[in-house]
């Protein structure tokens, strides 16, 4: 005999899949979002299912062999979404949690264009970001946008949606400035004025360094410029904010103490350090 599943548990179970997912390819903000409140986790939960499906396109082990197959994949990707959010019943299920995660939290999911066009950067098999100009331009599609889609999901008031975006370039600058080697790997340079030879060969000049160090006083700024926005979300939203923060800013803390060496000394946060850097974030509340 035949069990059908109703609409309601098969959304309840796409937003189940977006979770583990989410957990299993990001543990850190994974944690961040357990420190939402639970009306808010799938939802979360659901739009990562999103950018890690895009992310998956552009960079997973099955991607396609061209830059144009993979943009065309990118496209059906969105393609799909809209569908879903246009009523049509999708085959896959974070496209399903995500259209539901979208009405009922009136999500700004047309933004989503402007997040695919960077991504269709990263389609090329050979990226180099020519100025910071361009390197802004790239931040704002892809980290400010999720910026501001996370928005509806924070209960931001008022203003708050830009200092969210805003939040969101240094959360990514951050990323950019931990990831140099393993970007470099994948033949891609996101921070304009770093020497490809110093790159092939894995030393880092003073002039190296010290395109990192401004780099890290930006996302410093950044991070304090966008204190305000614990003004714009309610007290039960802010924990989860404070860990992400606390844990971005203590990789900037290691890469300062590696002296900006980003080629030679390992930048990322561990899961070992999500504890102290926890214990840390809520102090005083």
């Amino acid at each position: 005999m035949l069990t059908r599943t109703s609409p309601q548990d098969a959304v309840a179970t796409a937003y189940d899949r977006c979770r583990r997912m989410q957990c299993r390819h990001d543990p850190t903000f994974f944690l961040a979002t357990a420190r939402l409140p639970r009306r808010t986790r799938p939802a979360v939960h659901a739009l990562y299912g999103f950018l890690r499906g895009a992310d998956e396109i552009v960079d997973g082990r099955g991607r396609a062999s061209t830059p144009e197959t993979r943009r065309a994949a990118l496209d059906a990707w969105q393609r799909a979404l809209q569908e879903a959010v246009d009523g049509r019943r999708p085959d896959h299920p974070v496209l399903a949690a995500l259209a539901d995660a979208g009405r009922r939290h009136d999500m700004p999911l047309h933004l989503l264009e402007t997040y695919m066009q960077s991504m269709r950067v990263d389609c090329a098999d050979r990226v180099r970001i020519p100025d910071d100009q361009a390197l802004d331009r790239y931040m704002n599609g892809s980290a400010a946008t999720v910026g501001r889609l996370m928005a509806p999901l924070l209960d931001a008031r008022g203003e708050g949606t830009e200092p969210l975006a805003r939040l969101g370039v240094a959360f990514q600058l951050t990323n950019f400035i931990r990831d140099v080697r393993e970007d470099w790997a994948m033949d891609r340079v996101y921070l304009p004025g770093l020497d490809e030879d110093e790159l092939r060969r894995g030393v880092a000049s003073p002039l190296l360094r010290g395109r990192i160090a401004d780099d890290v006083a930006r996302a410093r700024g950044l991070f304090a410029d966008t204190v305000e926005v614990e003004d714009h979300v309610p007290v039960s939203m802010r924990r989860g904010m404070r860990l992400a923060r606390a844990v971005y800013g203590r990789v900037l803390d290691r890469v300062e103490a590696l002296g900006y060496d980003v080629l030679a000394g390992r930048t990322t946060v561990g899961a070992r350090d999500l504890v102290p850097i926890a214990a840390t974030a809520f102090r005083g509340g």
